[in-house]
């Protein structure tokens, strides 16, 4: 079994309103191009299982209930690959930018909880991000990085 684990925002996700980070809203987000044609080639829950490690500062600044932006998450995840991972396997920090923590990547508390909840090795996984954190994350976790650019075969515009 193989772990692939994915941020979220512009890496499956892009936010439908200018200037927001994240979405707060189901209305506000949609799939990048190519995103659900490529993951619904896996076959989840079979060969392998997915999560989703994704900075939500928005909860911690009181935008977005972390209820809500864990829901989003994991329908995210489930609009992207036609499976719905457990709930535990899509990990969120709701702190501020100005909180420290060890969940915010570049630290690698999210990855090592989906790891943890998987019981599979670092070296059996693959984090797919869009950002310098994503790989730093990955990095500090012990796990196989490789970028949503490469991943999912995009030229550098993907709008």
């Amino acid at each position: 079994m193989r772990l692939y684990i994915f941020d979220a925002d512009d890496t499956l996700r892009r936010t439908l309103v200018p200037g927001q980070p994240s979405p707060r809203a189901p209305e506000e987000w949609e799939l990048l191009p190519g995103v659900a044609k490529r993951l619904r080639r896996i076959r989840w829950g079979e060969d392998a299982v997915l999560g989703i490690a994704s900075n939500q500062d928005q909860v911690g600044y009181g935008h977005v209930d972390l209820s809500v932006a864990h829901r989003l998450l994991v329908d995210l995840a489930e609009a992207a690959s036609g499976w719905r991972p457990p709930a535990e396997a899509v990990v969120l920090c709701p702190h501020r930018l100005d909180e420290p923590c060890e969940c915010r990547k570049p630290e690698a508390g999210m990855l090592r909880r989906i790891l943890s909840y998987y019981g599979i090795p670092a070296d059996r996984a693959l984090f797919v991000g869009d950002a310098e954190t994503d790989r730093d994350a990955a990095r500090r976790a012990g796990v196989p990085f490789l970028p949503a650019r490469d991943f999912f075969g995009w030229s550098e515009d993907r709008r």
